[in-house]
């Protein structure tokens, strides 16, 4: 007889449901990227956002969830993943009643679970997009975002979340602020290092030339979007929703994600007059977004005001990072970097204040999947540049990608000539 049947279903669900919600932030990174870039290169934001869940999608099937989750060693041996759900699975699928003890033993379908760890990978590759916006060719950011998927993450999620070295040595990182994030910024720090900064931004007499949002809108629907999927992606790490117990500690994590969120906003607001000269709506948006990458690391600590301290840090930080960037001339389009690399990084040493991390160990595992992402992805973008060419030509970047590489303008300008009023 089956035990617990109950519990299998329930954790299916969740994992189903609370990936596809970490799915619609890909709609997120699309408009807060489409929005803050100038509308001449919309429409290529556009397609390298689908173009990066598609490819995360590929490359984490065939490749990037076995090398995360199945030892190097046996790996060849556990292709048969590539091919669908577990033997017992597809037994089950086509009647056979007796593998259903085995299935239910795994508590929740095998697929599930490679689906909603599937779109985490989609996540940290949409936050290099948005760093190297506007002067990044299409192609070569393709083949980087497929690396990055493939095998570059994939290593980083082995080494904890898989089971590996960072895991048995203890350190905690609930739902990424540091694996995922952490990962992501590392990897779009080294780009923006490699492609340099938009032409016209540094100017020769020091002055930083601002780049507001175009479209402000945008934007903001952006972060909404985003504030909603991160309930999926921390709600879901969870990981389970088969007890009581899941369901009060699910309940803790929703409204921690969201008291980070809101003190990050808050926060970023009240020094952005001081740091960046005025209130600034863009500084604020990015707090939400570092008040949400901040809690990420420990979203179910109990004590719910230390969700409100550690996201409103995480929104100062973000802020301060923000001017940071522009003094030492690294042209980050979308602020990508201090959102997730710098909240990344306070988020998961403050695990060690409020949900009973080790300090070193916490610090280990940042400077250790730091330097092995920033170093690997710098060697990635130099070897693009040198094979493909990472930047479009001066004349594309002055015209816009829109027109320069795709032909398909975002918000094409209908204008009459004088003979033709009439028509």
């Amino acid at each position: 007889m089956v035990e617990q049947p109950d519990q299998f279903v329930f954790n299916t669900f969740a994992f189903l449901v609370w990936g596809a919600l970490v799915m619609w932030m890909c709609a997120g990174f699309t408009m807060l990227e489409s929005g803050a870039v100038r509308t001449k290169n919309a429409s290529m934001i556009c397609l390298k956002n689908i173009g990066i869940y598609s490819i995360a999608g590929l490359a984490y099937f065939f490749i990037g969830y076995n090398l995360m989750y199945v030892d190097v060693g046996n790996l060849i041996g556990s292709l048969e993943f590539l091919y669908g759900p577990s033997v017992d699975e597809k037994a089950l699928l086509g009647g056979d009643a007796g593998a259903v003890s085995a299935v239910v033993e795994n508590g929740y379908a095998t697929m599930s679970d490679w689906f909603f760890q599937m779109v985490f990978v989609a996540t940290a590759a949409s936050i290099v997009s948005g760093a190297i916006a506007e002067r990044i060719k299409m192609w070569s950011f393709f083949v980087f975002t497929l690396i990055l998927t493939a095998f570059v993450y994939p290593i980083v999620g082995a080494w904890t979340w898989g089971g590996g070295w960072l895991a048995e040595k203890g350190f905690q990182d609930f739902a990424g602020s540091t694996i995922v994030h952490g990962t992501g910024g590392w990897a779009a720090l080294a780009g923006v290092l490699v492609v340099g900064p938009r032409l016209g931004k540094f100017k020769r007499d020091g002055s930083v030339k601002a780049t507001p949002p175009s479209n402000v809108l945008v934007v903001t629907l952006g972060v909404f979007i985003l504030w909603f999927g991160w309930f999926g992606f921390n709600g879901g790490s969870q990981l389970a929703l088969g007890t009581p117990a899941d369901a009060i500690a699910m309940s803790h994590v929703l409204v921690n994600t969201n008291l980070g969120a809101a003190a990050g906003v808050i926060a970023a607001l009240a020094i952005s007059r001081p740091i960046l000269g005025r209130i600034d709506l863009f500084a604020g948006l990015n707090g939400a977004i570092a008040g949400l990458v901040s809690i990420t690391a420990g979203p179910d600590i109990v004590d719910h005001y230390w969700a409100v301290v550690i996201g409103a840090v995480g929104g100062v930080l973000c802020t301060i990072g923000i001017k940071v960037l522009e003094k030492v001339k690294i042209d980050d389009v979308v602020g990508a970097i201090p959102a997730h690399l710098v909240a990344g990084i306070w988020g998961t040493l403050a695990v060690t204040i409020a949900a009973g991390g080790r300090f070193h160990i916490q610090l280990l595992g940042i400077v250790s999947i730091g330097a092995f992402v920033f170093v690997v992805s710098f060697v990635i973008w130099k070897v693009l540049d040198a094979v493909m060419g990472l930047r479009v030509s001066a004349d594309v970047e002055r015209m816009g990608q829109d027109v320069g590489e795709l032909g398909l303008e975002a918000y094409p300008e209908f204008v009459l000539m004088p003979e033709e009023y009439d028509e």
